[in-house]
């Protein structure tokens, strides 16, 4: 199965005063096209600083990361920044939709901070909001939405770059047992097309979606069966 992002032995250390903190330990882990990827574990275990990296937020310390055959260890600042926005989708638990601006104009967003054509950007915020049934909510403003309405609007920005990574960090943490077999049926649907969908959660509802589970523990990183349970 081809894969978008790879760790090799990639790890992640802070200083903090005179004391060295391990977020995550040297770490090999591929994330392949067309799956969803659960990522598992207790507050503070290293699940952030896994997705992350994965998001090209921050570098590893030791190791190498990989995404898209870009090596991230030693691109620049703006590169990653341009990968991020062309290659790389996110999703939140706070929805982090910005508020004076209706789902459509959030939507846009990223295709204008691209230098996308008007018409392109019409057609593709179009096409993204039909992906996630919220056209007819096209024209209201985030406090307008229920949680499961913002999140919706959340992934079709997401979407709306095309990208081949999509990255949820807690997606469902703010939204009924109803919003959240919507949402992660859509996402379960995006990697079933192909796309690469890795989602952040505590929530042991979400394994019926997975294709795969890494659990996080003390930034140690090891894939767990899908019949195994886990709180």
């Amino acid at each position: 199965m081809p894969r978008i992002a790879k760790l090799i032995g990639a790890s992640k250390t802070y200083q903090m005063g005179d004391q060295l903190i391990t977020a995550l330990q040297p770490t090999d882990l591929e994330i392949n096209t067309g799956e969803l990827l659960l990522i598992i574990g207790p507050s503070g275990s290293g699940k952030t600083t896994l997705l992350s990296l994965l998001g090209c937020v921050i570098y590893p310390t030791t190791g190498e990361l990989w995404v898209e055959d870009h090596l991230i260890n030693g691109m620049s600042s703006k590169q990653l920044a341009l990968l991020r926005l062309h290659s790389i989708g996110f999703v939140f638990q706070n929805f982090n939709l910005l508020a004076p601006l209706t789902g459509e104009q959030n939507v846009q967003l990223p295709l204008q901070l691209m230098g996308i054509p008007s018409a392109e950007v019409k057609q593709r915020t179009k096409e993204a909001l039909e992906r996630v049934g919220m056209t007819d909510r096209k024209n209201n403003l985030p406090k307008q939405l229920s949680g499961g309405q913002q999140q919706r609007i959340a992934i079709a920005r997401a979407l709306v770059t095309q990208p081949k990574l999509i990255l949820c960090d807690e997606p469902t943490a703010a939204l009924d047992k109803d919003s959240l077999v919507i949402v992660m049926q859509e996402l379960r649907q995006l990697a079933d097309q192909g796309k690469s969908v890795a989602v952040v959660t505590h929530d042991p509802r979400l394994k019926a979606y997975a294709h795969r589970i890494v659990e996080v523990n003390n930034g140690s990183v090891k894939e767990i069966s899908l019949t195994e349970d886990f709180k």
